[in-house]
């Protein structure tokens, strides 16, 4: 049987997943081919990519939200038209979609099963948390960004039947928590300067930030300013008395199984992120809305607080890929959503 594993290339987390799901997709019966597409990743995964796409990515900015000037510039609508129609998916007897845009157009065209396995599969779940505020066109958007015919979602909670706790990379499961002095932050659409400019002012408190905007690490004032790298982020989140981040997914919900204080800042315009918001919220995380000095007095009461999340979420991957592959392989749907 042969399988391609189609994986978006914007962002770390969907990277991140699937250096623990291709292992166990490659130990099953199957000839497994990878499709990567999109820029902005920050890593990558230890295994051959078959395909490696331009795809469609959205650029992080600077003030806290998408840069969508340089998205829209960076978007070429006749390469990823070419690249849709480029992509093989007859040859394949499953394709496995964790929001990548390319193979999901490529099946829709030619009304190919494509099985979405990915946290965008749960936040458009109708039992997913939703934010007070309504965004009819960045659900829109989410909804028509890769469609699928079949959906398993990973969730900060099980929503939902076919909706699953985090899949926590085994690089954070073997590591052993401590608690250092500093606080972990990753907020990749703000610049380092906002960082500096906000942080700076909250006293007696040490920050490691982990920047998207400059290759080099430097200190200033009450904080380490350093490029993302894999091994020392998650040593940093294992060591720190809290994690700052944005509200996307794979972090807040490695933060929560390290047992780590959390505070998110949901990018602006990003549906997804707001969605996820309104879920921590739902389990005691605080949220801010934004990084501005309006919000210091939020951030020095989450420093002095010692609210954590009680949670821990059980390593079930294989569980979920079994039932994954015995479902749609025992009974396929044609029916795009």
């Amino acid at each position: 049987m042969k399988v391609l594993y189609a994986i978006q290339g914007t962002g770390n987390g969907h990277l991140s997943r699937a250096r623990d799901i291709v292992p166990i997709l490659q130990k099953k019966k199957i000839h497994l081919d990878i499709l990567v597409s999109g820029t902005q990743a920050d890593i990558s995964i230890p295994h051959p990519i078959k395909y490696q796409l331009s795809g469609l990515s959205f650029i992080f900015g600077k003030k806290g939200g998408v840069d969508m000037w340089r998205t829209y510039f960076r978007t070429n609508a006749a390469r990823l038209q070419k690249e849709v129609k480029s992509i093989p998916v007859s040859d394949y007897d499953l394709i496995i979609n964790d929001f990548e845009p390319v193979s999901a157009w490529a099946c829709k065209l030619r009304q190919k099963p494509c099985i979405a396995l990915s946290h965008q599969a749960a936040v458009l779940s109708p039992h997913a948390p939703r934010p007070k505020k309504k965004d009819a066109l960045g659900k829109l958007i989410l909804t028509k960004y890769a469609p699928s015919t079949k959906q398993y979602g990973f969730h900060f909670k099980a929503y939902d039947e076919n909706l699953f706790t985090p899949i926590i990379r085994q690089e954070i499961r073997n590591t052993t928590r401590t608690t250092d002095k500093h606080y972990t932050v990753y907020l990749p659409s703000y610049s380092e300067e906002k960082i500096m400019g906000v942080l700076s002012n909250i006293k007696n408190t040490y920050w490691e930030v982990f920047s998207k905007h400059g290759p080099t690490k430097f200190f200033w004032k009450n904080m380490t300013i350093r490029p993302i790298d894999n091994t020392a982020f998650i040593q940093s989140m294992a060591s720190s008395k809290g994690v700052l981040c944005g509200a996307g997914f794979e972090t807040p919900a490695e933060a929560l199984h390290m047992q780590n204080k959390l505070l998110v800042i949901p990018m602006k315009g990003q549906y997804e992120q707001q969605c996820n918001a309104a879920a921590l919220n739902e389990m005691g995380v605080p949220v801010i809305k934004s990084l501005k000095k309006k919000h210091l007095d939020k951030i020095r009461a989450w420093v002095d607080s010692d609210t954590k999340v009680d949670i821990f979420y059980p390593d079930i991957t294989e569980n979920i890929i079994d039932r994954l592959l015995e479902e749609t392989l025992v009974s396929p749907t044609h029916e795009f959503l």
